[in-house]
């Protein structure tokens, strides 16, 4: 019977090639992977399903829902992830037969043969695993050189999912899903036409195994990245870890935290420091400078510890005692639960439980950047952590060198600090000592602080993704604004046709499951992998923290496009004006395509300006 199935459908065996039949009743309902994947969680509206003998009398004998479910299974089971996915959006029957764990088991041990007897644990093991597996990518684009579009690195085999990467001066560090630390290195290769080229994170090795987090040195300029240290579960022995005098007669091993340190030029292992059994650790950053490198460590329980280590002797072959040193927010505020801390050079930015945020500031200078003023700054006590005012929970944070952006339960960004390139996106270049609302940007997906720069990365009206950008465009680093901007624009994110050739103008277009963003002095990276059990964060702002009328919101823009209107009749040149209206369209709150647009627009009109002004040739 089935094979009597299979060949009425034109499909001789389990062949993808035979499968065309299949795939179009979702052709018309959901295109491309990025509506797919994010409407992975939810149900379409349930639809009637016609019975056997009505399928019988209308006379459609290959109808697919008639076959057994075991054949349905395999059958669909050589589907493509998305074409699976959209599948299962055409009706009820389809959703339950597609969200089957037999079906992912079979595409999971299909697309990465390695992972068969592993899965990413939750309530659909095998269907995380394959989606994770098949949306992983690391993507960059250099600021120099020739080539100024999207590129994808080596994707490590043996990685489930893409969880954290961290780029250096040579080489690019991934952490994936099973805690596995990937080395992705640069290398010279062959090219088609024979030429040697020298190509970025393009061969890769397994750096270390059950790690859970790493970092490295938190300046933005990669030079100073020498060292990689990495929060890792090692198995020691008992007598090692608890003494003689504790261990007693008692053999075996025990699961110890460590931090190993790794050369980033090499990936050789040059330090270990072992924890006792009884300390667990899911955090690692770093602050400070080479000589006076303080390591803050976040444990299970919310709870910071420290210790400070000298780099420039990591490299001699010695053994010594690291004490640990609870840290003072942990001391000062005991009630408190750390959730996720970050770091810079001289400071530390702590997120709790609650979504509160506390700050520890070790400069004078960055201090007055952040915060307007050295009034409550004690430099015999640099560790004493001063609250942030915020009308919300946060959920999420990113801090620079001497500016942060804060991300509110109701999807609000809060900018503060230093604003002289404006690289707070207010449209200004007036610093802010206190967290200031970008009202034109809401729920951003990441959210990204360099030295003099900001990054976001947000959906758009399409289904798609964008990335935006404020701040100083030197070098590169915002590609398409090479003289920066005071307000966030989308940047010029240059893609690649379906079939991979260079156009003469490239799409622009961010890759659909990018979820991170990282910038360095070459390169902007993006991180892709879609993770099914991560489900949205944000919730509607209620009517009651809504903040000003209506009446008021309009009056305030009233007020600022005068102010504009005065600037440009004050403005002398042409290109002082369109400077100026540029700004302004960027301050209004419009959509990114709409900012797009008239950007363009006034640029067409610059250009014709500009031509007929200039003399004849002869």
């Amino acid at each position: 019977m089935w094979t009597e199935a299979l060949k009425s459908l034109g499909h001789a065996g389990p062949s993808n090639k035979g499968l065309a039949v299949l795939t179009q009743p979702c052709a018309h309902d959901v295109t491309g992977t990025q509506r797919a994947l994010q409407n992975l969680g939810e149900q379409p509206k349930k639809k009637q399903r016609r019975s056997s003998t009505e399928t019988q009398d209308r006379g459609d004998p290959t109808s697919i829902q008639i076959f057994p479910p075991e054949l349905l299974y395999y059958i669909i089971s050589f589907l493509p992830v998305k074409d699976v996915v959209s599948l299962g959006q055409t009706c009820r029957y389809f959703y339950e037969v597609c969200d089957s764990e037999g079906i992912w088991q079979r595409i999971c041990r299909r697309l990465s043969p390695r992972l068969r007897d592993e899965n990413s644990g939750g309530s659909r093991p095998w269907k995380r695993s394959a989606i994770l597996n098949y949306t992983k990518g690391l993507y960059f684009q250099m600021f120099s050189g020739r080539r100024h579009f999207v590129s994808k690195t080596v994707a490590p085999l043996l990685s489930h999912g893409y969880r954290k990467f961290l780029p250096t001066k040579d080489h690019v560090f991934i952490l994936d899903y099973n805690g596995t630390l990937f080395f992705l290195k640069n290398a010279l290769v062959s090219s088609t036409m024979g030429h040697v080229q020298w190509r970025r994170a393009c061969r890769y090795v397994v750096l270390c195994r059950s790690a859970k987090d790493f970092a490295t040195d938190p300046r933005s300029d990669t030079l100073y990245r020498k060292y990689l240290y990495v929060l890792a579960t090692r198995e020691q022995p008992v007598a090692a870890v608890m003494g003689r005098s504790e261990a007693g007669t008692a053999a075996g091993s025990r699961l110890c935290d460590c931090v190993e340190v790794y050369l980033q030029s090499s990936g050789q292992r040059v330090f270990k420091m072992t924890f006792h059994f009884s300390m667990k650790f899911k955090q690692i950053v770093l602050v400070g400078q080479e000589t006076e490198r303080t390591l803050l460590l976040l444990t299970e329980e919310g709870k910071i510890y420290s210790l400070v280590v000298n780099e420039t002797q990591l490299d001699q072959p010695r053994s010594y005692t690291v004490q640990l040193a609870l840290r003072k927010v942990s001391k000062c505020l005991p009630h408190i639960s750390i959730r996720h801390m970050h770091s810079n050079q001289s400071s530390a930015l702590y997120l709790t439980d609650e979504g509160a945020v506390y700050f520890e500031v070790h400069s004078p200078g960055v201090y007055r950047d952040l915060f307007g003023t050295l009034h409550a700054f004690d430099p015999l006590d640099q560790q004493m952590p001063l609250a942030l005012s915020l009308p919300a929970k946060v959920l999420t944070c990113a801090l620079g060198y001497n500016h942060l952006g804060l991300v509110d339960e109701f999807g609000r960004m809060f900018m503060q600090g230093n604003n002289r390139y404006g690289q707070l996106g207010t449209g200004d270049k007036i610093d802010r000592g206190e967290p200031a609302q970008v009202h034109y940007l809401k729920c951003p997906i990441d959210l990204w602080c360099g030295l003099n720069h900001t990054l976001v990365l947000s959906h758009n009206g399409d289904l798609g993704k964008d990335l935006l950008g404020c701040g100083c465009g030197a070098g590169g680093r915002l590609p398409g604004w090479p003289k920066g901007n005071a307000s966030f624009v989308r940047l010029h994110i240059k893609g690649l046709s379906r079939a991979g050739l260079i156009l003469a103008a490239p799409l622009l277009q961010v890759p659909p499951c990018v979820r991170r963003i990282c910038s360095t002095r070459e390169c902007l990276y993006m991180l892709s992998s879609h993770d099914i059990e991560e489900v949205p964060a944000y919730r509607e702002l209620p009517a009651s923290k809504a903040g000003l009328l209506p009446s008021d919101t309009e009056a305030m823009a009233a007020r600022a496009c005068e102010e504009y209107l005065s600037q440009l009749h004050k403005c002398q040149t042409l290109e002082g004006r369109m400077a100026k209206m540029k700004e302004a369209v960027g301050s209004m709150p419009l959509m990114t395509f709409q900012k797009d647009f008239f950007w363009e627009a006034l640029d067409m009109i610059q250009r014709a300006a500009e031509l007929r002004g200039s003399p004849p040739s002869s």
